[in-house]
């Protein structure tokens, strides 16, 4: 049997697995937001880019899935991005009824300016673990 982290009779919520990865996203998406605001950049938007970027997601479906994040939300997320001309949306060449998104150069742009701030912010958040 795997070895117990939790036991019925100590067992305290704020000590939970869950909880504790839910504060560390509540501070990391309240500083990356405060670090992009100058930018006029949410994280929600950031991770769609940066997605993009990377080939972790080529549709919104493939965003929304993945993030478990509302369909509706996400396209007006979207909207907003092809609006700053970051990021377009195209007809995929395999099937006409998939719209694939794409970074402008634009987005590129916008991601290499803020790569820096979103390294430092990830940087800072990891600043008291070691890597014992």
């Amino acid at each position: 049997m795997p070895e117990q982290y939790y036991r019925a009779a100590t067992y305290r919520a704020r000590d939970s697995m869950g909880y504790l990865l839910r504060r560390v996203y509540s501070i990391m998406h309240e500083r990356v937001e405060a670090a992009f605001a100058g930018h006029e950049l949410t994280l929600m938007q950031w991770i769609i880019l940066i997605y993009l970027r990377d080939g972790l997601a080529r549709t919104a479906s493939d965003i929304a899935r993945e993030f478990r994040h509302d369909s509706g939300a996400l396209t007006r997320v979207i909207d907003q991005l092809e609006r700053r001309s970051l990021v377009a949306r195209r007809r995929s060449r395999q099937d006409r009824r998939v719209v694939e998104l794409e970074l402008t150069p634009d987005g590129h742009r916008m991601i290499e300016s803020l790569l820096p701030v979103m390294v430092g912010q990830l940087n800072q958040a990891l600043a008291p673990f070691d890597r014992g």
